[in-house]
């Protein structure tokens, strides 16, 4: 029976990546809501199969400026609350912490670039398994607290929250396992003012990408494809 899974997102570039596929291969049927253009309101929460919420270069805490934010943490409550499976990416999982009642900041850093996850224990039983020898992407600036009653699955030396799960349906990962870095220069693009700001030479990160970016293609389908199968709906 086909399935039907709902991608929230916010710029064209932050898509599903690399995990269309294992997507499309468990059975789900894709189509993302893109904010500013399709209404959340006739997002059904609670009936949609999955719901991947995406990344974004928003803060949760910029509701005042970007009132959807508030229609995304309304939502993401009405669906947590019911268990549904839900992933969140970067903003997304922020944005599932703010919902399940967790704080949502500034860290000390910017964390742009690729680096390894240092796994929990929890971490090494969970799906994020397959992602312990590969370099990640990484792209934030905000970090999010544990959510109550959730495990802290990874940390990196500059974010100790990096992935959470609550349950067998419910994952929010700072990082992105699902970036396609053949499509990089998207990002490199999308992000050049934040790359300027932060003093970073965006040669490097395609560098970078070109060399982690085929190992973290199959990494992280293994970590997603190993989710979808342990989801219990």
């Amino acid at each position: 029976m086909l399935k039907t899974a709902v991608a929230i997102r916010h710029v064209p570039f932050e898509d599903l990546g690399t995990f269309e596929h294992p997507l499309a291969a468990a059975g789900y049927k894709l189509h993302y809501y893109d904010i500013g253009v399709d209404e959340l309101w006739t997002l059904e929460p609670v009936k949609t199969d999955l719901v991947i919420v995406l990344g974004g270069p928003v803060g949760v805490y910029d509701t005042g400026s970007y009132p959807f934010l508030i229609d995304e943490i309304e939502l993401l409550k009405d669906r947590l609350a019911a268990n549904r499976p839900t992933l969140g990416i970067c903003l997304g999982a922020q944005l599932m912490a703010a919902a399940l009642g967790a704080g949502v900041a500034p860290g000390d850093e910017k964390e742009i670039g690729f680096a390894p996850l240092n796994l929990t224990e929890a971490g090494w039983q969970s799906p994020l398994a397959p992602l312990a020898n590969a370099p990640v992407l990484h792209w934030h600036g905000d970090s999010f607290a544990i959510p109550r009653g959730a495990e802290n699955l990874a940390e990196t030396p500059a974010c100790a929250n990096q992935a959470f799960a609550l349950g067998p349906n419910i994952l929010g990962l700072q990082f992105h396992p699902e970036a396609d870095c053949a499509r990089i220069e998207r990002w490199l693009i999308g992000h050049a003012c934040e790359l300027a700001t932060a003093g970073l030479d965006p040669s490097v990160l395609r560098t970078d990408a070109a060399r982690y970016g085929a190992p973290l293609r199959d990494a992280g389908r293994l970590m997603f494809s190993q989710w979808l199968k342990e989801l219990r709906p």
